[in-house]
């Protein structure tokens, strides 16, 4: 444990520590986007990919905390990095030139913020049903019936139909049931009908890119693959990747916007 800590307080540590970090935060946010996007697919695929996820059980929560804990060390080491960099003015990638003059890799910590304010509201909002809880109406027939909080959308499969249950029902019971799961399809297209949420998902998601344009390439470096031969690949591949996750987080507040997802 003690050299662990010490690789850690060495700058090649820190940089291969959030090298490491990165890479699977990377990962993960590409494979919650495809999640994601089973939107466009329709009501039934989204919340049957939501409901495999809620039987993980206490393995999902495990998951979060680890996620949790990913990023939390990420944005620690990232910070320390910084201020050494700063003390020092002398660390500094190999290839400065061509991976840290974009404005991206100038503000990292600025979209890092951002990022980080983002995650705190998001999870109040999608997972832990904390806010908006009043703007979300469950609907029978087209007619609005009573004001729900988000994680109270439920909807049950009976003959291959979707409906939401009667207000008179149990949701929380329901909620937990085989014949009754948790309206994931509703849930996102309620909380993107509502033009702020939208706008500042949006807004998100584009410090979200910029962080990754410099971010996803110098992670590689990070890990030591700076030699020659992989520079012109790693110089590709944030943009890349940014620019697939913008556009792809972003089409779903867009689509629920004007009305192409209802």
């Amino acid at each position: 444990m003690s050299l662990l800590i010490r690789s850690l307080n060495t700058s090649i540590g820190s940089k291969f520590t959030v090298g490491l970090t990165g890479l699977a935060l990377v990962g993960f946010v590409l494979v919650h986007m495809s999640g994601n996007l089973l939107i466009f697919a329709g009501q039934d695929a989204l919340n049957s990919y939501a409901q495999k996820l809620k039987s993980l059980g206490g393995l999902l929560w495990v998951a979060r905390a680890g996620l949790l804990a990913v990023f939390a060390l990420h944005l620690f080491m990232t910070i320390k990095l910084t201020m050494a960099n700063r003390a020092a003015r002398t660390a500094r990638y190999a290839y400065e030139g061509t991976l840290q003059a974009s404005w991206a890799s100038r503000h990292m910590w600025l979209t890092g913020l951002v990022l980080l304010t983002f995650v705190v509201y998001h999870l109040a909002h999608f997972t832990l049903g904390l806010t908006h809880a009043a703007d979300v109406q469950i609907t029978r027939s087209g007619e609005a019936v009573v004001s729900k909080n988000y994680l109270d959308l439920t909807e049950m499969k009976e003959s291959g139909k979707s409906y939401l249950p009667a207000p008179s029902e149990n949701l929380s019971k329901h909620g937990h049931s085989d014949e009754y799961r948790h309206d994931v399809y509703s849930m996102v297209v309620s909380g993107f009908r509502v033009p702020a949420i939208s706008v500042f998902y949006i807004i998100a998601m584009g410090c979200l890119a910029l962080h990754l344009w410099h971010g996803a390439s110098s992670m590689f470096q990070s890990l030591g693959a700076n030699s020659a031969s992989w520079k012109k690949f790693i110089a590709y591949v944030g943009p890349v990747i940014a620019v697939i996750v913008l556009v792809g987080n972003c089409s779903i507040p867009l689509a629920v916007l004007i009305g192409w997802i209802k």
